[in-house]
């Protein structure tokens, strides 16, 4: 979805959050083990830093976080992980990325594939949707703690490049260069990062109606259900009275 948060609340007002959190944590256990491979100290490996950051905004167990280092440097078994992100169109031509983390190529592109087809969409080439999207670094803070000029003040001093208001959220987006220091500026000022996260933003999106939304919606999550699927961006951008709809 266009806004990250908008996709949570769409989760949670359908009563997903028990499933939603254990795709989180398998997802941040899988994304740590990929940037382990650059390098088993944070310190050295920024990337390392960034899937660490993310696995203790959805509380993965620090155990959980040290396995998944070890298997990501080949201490322990269990890091044969390839990251592939495939392109595809959903219905209304919305533009959909698909980022996934797995042991089996040929399983995961036919599954992948078989959800795009049932659920009204296509696959693209590789190059076909990719160009719509900007890779950048976002964090999550509760709306009812923080006001805007509070994130802003501290945000514009260290790197963010926008406030943007996600309904029950706010959301600094930056560089992904500059993701570490700006979410460490947040914490120095003891503002709590709900969610940090490298992501893929769309330039542009789409508005659809509320027949389109559905069936977007329906595409949307039956990728992210899939064990293999890390993310899911997409250029579609659903009207609150749309949402509402959809509870």
């Amino acid at each position: 979805m266009a806004g990250h948060s908008k996709w949570k609340n769409i989760q949670h007002r359908k009563g997903r959050q028990d499933a939603k959190r254990s795709k989180e944590f398998t997802r941040a256990a899988k994304e740590i083990i990929i940037a382990a491979k650059g390098g088993g100290n944070p310190a050295f490996n920024p990337r390392l830093r960034s899937a660490i950051a993310f696995a203790k905004s959805v509380s993965l167990p620090k155990e959980r976080i040290e396995s998944a280092i070890r298997k990501g440097t080949g201490e322990e078994a269990g890091g044969d992980l390839f990251e592939i992100v495939y392109e595809g169109y959903g219905p209304s031509g919305i533009a959909i990325l698909v980022e996934v983390a797995t042991d089996n190529r040929n399983r995961t592109v036919a599954e992948v594939r078989h959800i795009f087809t049932k659920y009204g969409g296509a696959m693209g080439e590789v190059g076909s949707v990719n160009w719509m999207f900007t890779k950048k670094g976002v964090l999550s803070f509760a709306k009812s703690r923080y006001s805007e000029e509070q994130l802003m003040e501290i945000g514009l001093e260290n790197g963010a490049e926008d406030i943007v208001d996600e309904d029950e959220s706010w959301e600094a987006h930056c560089e992904p260069g500059s993701f570490d220091s700006l979410r460490q500026a947040y914490e120095d000022a003891g503002i709590e990062v709900e969610s940090a996260e490298i992501s893929m933003l769309p330039q542009n999106t789409i508005t659809v109606d509320a027949e389109a939304a559905r069936k977007v919606v329906r595409l949307v999550e039956a990728l992210e259900d899939n064990d293999d699927v890390q993310q899911v961006h997409s250029n579609v951008d659903i009207p609150d009275e749309v949402l509402a709809e959809l509870e």
